[in-house]
C-alpha cells in the first residue's frame, strides 16, 4: 500500500537578499522569477505528483498571492494563517496540531528551485519507512563547492530497522553545523560525509508534537493554544493571535533537531538551489562564452562575469566584470558578485533612510488584481488599475480625495452612490470627493483603468469601507483598496 504523504508549504520570509525584486510586500517567492512562474508556484508543482492537496502555512498580509499560486499550480488545500512571523518551528508545530496524528508530513520551503522534480518525489517517498518508524527525516544536498551560505549535516550510520523488517532508507545525523567559514567549509568536504541542509523535513504530526514537546515545551504551548482558537473562513485558517504572537521565534533547528534523537537524513543527488542571493539567481541561467548570464531585455557588450536582470525595458552592460545587475520599475541595484550576501544589508540601510522601495514595489498586489502607481505630484496621483474577472474592489468611501476613472480596457460596473453604471473602453466616470464608490469587472477579460486621484491627501488609509469581498471591512484597515 502506497504512504499518502501530506504535503505543507512553508510561504514565510523577507527575502531581503533578493532586493529590489523581492520586498517584504512581494517577497521572493511570490515574484515571477523563472519563466514567468514563482518560486511557489513551481514548488507546489513539484509537489503535485506526492499529493495535489497541499497545505501551505502563510501571513495575512500574504493570502491570496498565496492562492493566486495554488490556483496557477492546480492544486487545492487549506491556508493556515500566521498573524505574525515566528520562525519554523511555530509553523510546523501549528500544522502538526492541526493535522491527525499519524499524518506523514511533508515541510518544505516556498522558495527553493529544484528542476528534477521525479528524482526528488522518489527521495521523499524513500524517507518514509524513516518517517513511519519515529525518525524526523531530513534531506541534506550533496554540496558541489564549499559553501558558506548553508548549513551542514554530518551523516552517521545507515539506519537499522527490526529483526523482521528491512533496513529503512536513511542515515542516522551525526550533528547540524551552522554556516561555516570557508575554511572549515573545505575541510569538511574533503573530510566526507557533509551534505547541505535543505530544510526539507518529513515527519509524523505526531512524532514531531512529541519531539516538540520534550525539546521547546513553550512553543508547543503557545501552538496548542493558537490553533485551538483557530478559525476557519472558506479555505483560510485563522490562527489565535494573542498565544501565537507571545510565542518565541526560533527555527526547529536549533529548537528540536540540534538537540533531539531519532534525526534521519536522506541525500538528495539532484540540482538544488535555495534562490538565496543573486549569485544564485544567476546560475539559474546559462551563461555565455564570457561568463555572461542575461535574463530578459538584457544585451552585454565586451562584459565579463555580468548577471543583469531586466523584465521590463533594455539594460545594457558595458565593459562590465564581475556584476550584478537587477533592473526594476523603481529600484536597480548594481553590485560586484563578491558582495551578493549583503544585499540585505542595502534594504537595511533604505528602511532606516524611510525608503518605501525598501519594503513596497510600484505595483502592488491585491486580492481583485493590482495597481500600478504610474505618477504622483503635489495634490495628484494617477495609477493603472487591473482588475481580475469577476472580481471587485470594496464599496469604500474617501473623506480626502476624489477620483476619475478611464476605462482602458475591458468594460467596468461602477456604484457612485445609489447609481450603477457601464463603463465601457475610452469612456470615463468622476467620483466625487466623500460618493460611496466600487468598481467591478463583470466581464471575463482583465479590465484596466487609469485612475486618476486629487486631493488635499492621497494617502491609502483615506478609505472607509461599508462592504468587502475579501473580509476587510473596517473604518481603520487600511494600506489598500
Amino acid at each position: 500500500m502506497t504512504t499518502s504523504i501530506h504535503p505543507v508549504v512553508l510561504c514565510g520570509g523577507n527575502g531581503t537578499r533578493l532586493w529590489p525584486l523581492s520586498r517584504k510586500a512581494l517577497p521572493k517567492q511570490f515574484t515571477p522569477l523563472i519563466d514567468g512562474k514563482s518560486l511557489l508556484q513551481m514548488t507546489l508543482e513539484r509537489l503535485r505528483s506526492l499529493n495535489d492537496v497541499i497545505t501551505c502555512m502563510a501571513s495575512e498580509d500574504h493570502r491570496f498571492l498565496v492562492q493566486e499560486a495554488i490556483d496557477a499550480a492546480k492544486v487545492s488545500g487549506k491556508q493556515i494563517l500566521e498573524p505574525v512571523g515566528r520562525n519554523t518551528a511555530a509553523a510546523m508545530a501549528a500544522a502538526a496540531l492541526l493535522a491527525d496524528s499519524d499524518d506523514l508530513l511533508l515541510f518544505a520551503p516556498a522558495d527553493h528551485h529544484i528542476p528534477d522534480a521525479e528524482r526528488f518525489a522518489e527521495t521523499v517517498r524513500a524517507g518514509a519507512a524513516a518517517a513511519l518508524a519515529g525518525h524526523i527525516v531530513t534531506f541534506g544536498i550533496v554540496p558541489t563547492f564549499p559553501s558558506t551560505a548553508y548549513g551542514y549535516i554530518e551523516t552517521g550510520a545507515a539506519l537499522t530497522g527490526a529483526a523482521d523488517a528491512e533496513a529503512p532508507a536513511g542515515n542516522a545525523v551525526v550533528r547540524f553545523v551552522e554556516k561555516p567559514t570557508e575554511d572549515v567549509a573545505q575541510s569538511m568536504l574533503l573530510k566526507g560525509g557533509f551534505l547541505w541542509n535543505a530544510g526539507i523535513f518529513l515527519v509524523r504530526a505526531g512524532t514531531l508534537i512529541e519531539a516538540l514537546r520534550q525539546q521547546a515545551p513553550d512553543i508547543l504551548a503557545a501552538c496548542q493554544q493558537a490553533t485551538a482558537g483557530a478559525a476557519t473562513d472558506g479555505t483560510f485558517v485563522r490562527l489565535n493571535r494573542e498565544p501565537f504572537a507571545a510565542c518565541r521565534s526560533e527555527s526547529i533547528d536549533y529548537a528540536v533537531l540540534e538537540k533531539h534523537k531519532d534525526i534521519a537524513v536522506l541525500r538528495f543527488d539532484g540540482a538544488w538551489s535555495d534562490v538565496g542571493s543573486w549569485n544564485a539567481v544567476a546560475n539559474l541561467y546559462p551563461a555565455d562564452d564570457a561568463g555572461n548570464r542575461l535574463n530578459g531585455m538584457a544585451s552585454a557588450l565586451n562584459a565579463r562575469n555580468t548577471f543583469v536582470h531586466a523584465p521590463i525595458r533594455p539594460v545594457v552592460a558595458l565593459g562590465t566584470e564581475d556584476l550584478i545587475i537587477v533592473d526594476t520599475q523603481d529600484a536597480v541595484l548594481v553590485a560586484n558578485v563578491k558582495y551578493a550576501e549583503q544585499v540585505k544589508d542595502v534594504v537595511s540601510m533604505l528602511n532606516r533612510e524611510g525608503r518605501l522601495e525598501a519594503v513596497e514595489h510600484r505595483r502592488v498586489a491585491r486580492p481583485w488584481g493590482a495597481y500600478d502607481g504610474v505618477d504622483s505630484g503635489e495634490r495628484f496621483q494617477v495609477k493603472r488599475l487591473t482588475v481580475k474577472p469577476g472580481a471587485k474592489l470594496s464599496l469604500q468611501m474617501h473623506h480626502h480625495r476624489a477620483e476619475h476613472w478611464v476605462v482602458v480596457k475591458g468594460t467596468a460596473k461602477v456604484t457612485r452612490d445609489e447609481e450603477t453604471i457601464l463603463v465601457r473602453e475610452n469612456e470615463s466616470v468622476y467620483i466625487p470627493l466623500g460618493t460611496v464608490h466600487r468598481l467591478e469587472n463583470p466581464g471575463k477579460l482583465m479590465l484596466e483603468v487609469i485612475e486618476v486621484q486629487s486631493g488635499g491627501y492621497l494617502g491609502e488609509d483615506d478609505i472607509v469601507r461599508f462592504d468587502d469581498t475579501y473580509g476587510r471591512v473596517t473604518p481603520l484597515n487600511a494600506r489598500a483598496k
